[in-house]
């Protein structure tokens, strides 16, 4: 499977979520955040800077998830990453 063109395939990264003073935020708060956390599961035929394996933070107004080969993946452009972790 390979993205084509500025694509890229993510997989979500669910973690819990601590706040500095050590509250567990809830399901809900932490969808509530505008970027979400993923693992670069295939970049794009035009992506340079993106590689396999990266952890990412992008905008979750963005893409769409599929399910290919029975897993839940995101379909992102490479100008919706704002962070490479």
């Amino acid at each position: 499977m390979q993205p084509i063109g500025k694509y890229i395939l993510v997989k979500l990264i669910e973690e819990e979520v601590k706040t500095d003073s050590g509250l567990l935020l809830t399901s809900q708060d932490v969808n509530d955040f505008r970027y979400c956390k993923a693992r670069v599961v295939k970049p794009g035929t035009d992506v340079s800077v993106i590689k396999e394996g990266d952890v990412i933070f992008y905008d979750k107004s963005h893409g769409f998830t599929m399910v290919i080969n029975q897993e839940h993946l995101t379909v992102i452009q490479e100008r919706d990453v704002v962070v490479v972790l």
